[in-house]
């Protein structure tokens, strides 16, 4: 394990810029172990939302006003920003979403509808949050296509030989998540994009788990299309993105209707579609929470994402080893390339009491499905407890979690 002096991560500096790890929570200091499911909001990011209601509160690219027009630079600004940060090649490759799973529904009622025909293939990993697996399900009752599932392992790392296997001529799609939400695997995208294209194939990336915790390059990675959410990554919640290739943005038709998508409408000739990434952003958008979400972005450039990443790796190490010491507890997830999100049960003991007891305690942790219920049933269980770990996160912090994990056991069994 690398010493934590060996880091030359700031961590007072990190955690002041979070207001909201001052509060205590029943009387105790609050340890918050939830990141998979929210990351915190740093002070740079609530200030930009602030900013924008008390300065340039407008509605954009329709009005010919300044606050119209400051709006409107700082949305497509963020627009700019989140392609600099994937290393899209244009702007224009990215759309604005409520998050991963309107991306993901977007993929497949544009992409999906207007491509796919029965008997087509859809291959989806065990380990999927059910955002990407129920839109393939839905298009599957719709049109007749097939959902293969790519099995995973006991240690819960994907089979590449079987997914391998499953790549045919029917295959048309692999939707398969960056990182797992449910165990923290990290899954070797680039090679399965590889293997997708090779046989004709397009690979859509759930990557709500990854961008918080590692550097993605969707240029590197040689995805077609790549989904995240802002408030996994340190951003506001009712924003994300999806990245797509322009060639395929260009080729798909709209998903929903109404303005800002359009370029001219008539009952006479029709309706003319706004150009790519427009088409797909219909109504007003999440306008200050697009900004923000660049904010986020900028913020985490600010402290380093490869500094992020090796302190994030050492409390998983950290945490790990000490859960590995209770009498009883499994840890459900055990691959060799992990992000820091540790998944685990209890004998005689059931994850949700153990959540609401240890919250008395001051510990927030997820205790669940996870969203990944295929996942847990592979494994026998229906519940697991989630610490997930941050930046801001500290060796302290696991062990009163660990401390107080152990006190809500001795009250359990």
């Amino acid at each position: 394990m690398t010493a934590i002096t060996d880091l030359t991560l700031d961590l007072a500096a990190v955690r002041q810029d979070f207001p909201i790890l001052e509060r205590e929570v029943h009387g105790k200091p609050l340890i918050y172990l939830d990141n998979a499911a929210t990351s915190q909001t740093p002070t740079a990011v609530i200030e930009s939302l602030s900013d924008y209601y008390r300065r340039y509160n407008a509605n954009i690219h329709r009005g010919l006003h300044t606050l119209a027009d400051e709006a409107t630079a700082a949305y497509e600004g963020a627009r700019a920003r989140i392609q600099t940060h994937l290393n899209a090649f244009e702007p224009r490759e990215i759309v604005f979403t409520r998050g991963t799973t309107e991306a993901i529904n977007l993929v497949a009622n544009s992409w999906g509808r207007a491509n796919l025909q029965p008997g087509d293939e859809v291959l989806v990993s065990l380990m999927e949050h059910h955002s990407n697996i129920v839109p393939w399900q839905l298009l599957a009752q719709a049109l007749g296509i097939v959902v293969r599932v790519i099995p995973v392992d006991e240690r819960g790392v994907l089979d590449l030989a079987a997914y391998r296997d499953l790549l045919g001529e029917r295959t048309r799609l692999v939707c398969v998540n960056h990182v797992s939400n449910a165990l923290g695997t990290v899954n070797p995208v680039a090679e399965m994009a590889r293997d997708a294209h090779a046989h004709g194939a397009l690979i859509l990336v759930d990557g709500a788990q990854a961008l918080p915790h590692q550097r993605v390059d969707v240029q590197a990675l040689d995805v077609d299309f790549y989904a995240f959410s802002g408030h996994k990554v340190y951003g506001p919640m009712g924003i994300g993105a999806l990245y797509a290739r322009a060639s395929l943005l260009e080729a798909m038709p709209p998903w929903q209707g109404g303005g800002e998508m359009i370029s001219r409408v008539s009952f006479d000739r029709g309706t003319e579609f706004a150009a790519i990434p427009h088409r797909f952003e219909a109504g007003t958008p999440a306008v200050p929470e697009a900004i923000a979400l660049g904010a986020a972005l900028d913020w985490i450039d600010g402290v380093g994402i490869e500094r992020l990443a090796a302190w994030e790796q050492w409390l998983l190490a950290h945490a790990t080893q000490k859960l590995e010491g209770i009498d009883g507890l499994r840890i459900i997830g055990t691959a060799p390339d992990k992000a820091s999100v540790i998944s685990f049960v209890v004998d005689g003991a059931h994850a949700q009491d153990i959540g609401l007891l240890i919250d008395q305690l001051g510990v927030a942790i997820r205790t669940g499905h996870h969203c990944a219920q295929p996942l847990l049933q592979h494994f026998g269980v229906e519940a697991t407890c989630r610490a997930s770990l941050a930046v801001y996160n500290t060796p302290e912090e696991v062990d009163a979690f660990v401390e107080a994990l152990q006190r809500v056991l001795g009250m359990l069994r």
